[in-house]
């Protein structure tokens, strides 16, 4: 259990590490954009919005993508599950939910995807933090009276 419990951490570590980077980079895009463009990310017209919008959701699902492989070649690694397959598909159901059915897994690691279960649950919350806080501003710039005009 102990080998279970510090592997769990190393990777929630690493989970948290890669994806406080990869927010950060994301949030610094956009910082990037606007000075590029001289003007907040939310003015303009509504197609640039639209693909603001999508490009934060792809770079959500990258980050996300990242994390669940890393889980997948570990277990892959550790002999936890019979293939890679079988890796990706038990870390993507332990990633986002707290599991589904572990019989995949070799009992002395079951742990280790429960734990990748609650890092999961945090992680994706705080993806949709981050979200919230990026989309906010279109919503405020509605509610404030303000249109978008179609300015290329």
């Amino acid at each position: 259990m102990f080998n279970e419990l510090a592997l769990s951490t190393v990777m929630a570590l690493l989970a948290v590490s890669i994806h406080g980077f990869g927010l950060f980079s994301l949030g610094r895009v956009l910082e990037l954009y606007e000075i590029r463009a001289g003007r907040s990310y939310v003015e303009g017209p509504l197609w640039r919005h639209v693909l603001l919008t999508i490009a934060v959701v792809l770079g959500l699902f990258v980050i996300h993508g990242v994390e669940i492989w890393m889980y997948a070649a570990l277990y892959k690694m550790i002999g936890a599950v019979p293939d890679l397959r079988e890796a990706v598909y038990f870390s993507s159901i332990s990633y986002g939910s707290i599991g589904y059915d572990d019989s995949l897994m070799a009992p002395q690691w079951r742990l280790l995807g429960a734990i990748e279960g609650v890092a999961g649950a945090i992680l994706l919350g705080w993806s949709v933090a981050f979200f919230v806080s990026v989309m906010t501003p279109f919503t405020a710039r509605k509610k404030h009276g303000m249109v978008h005009r179609d300015i290329p």
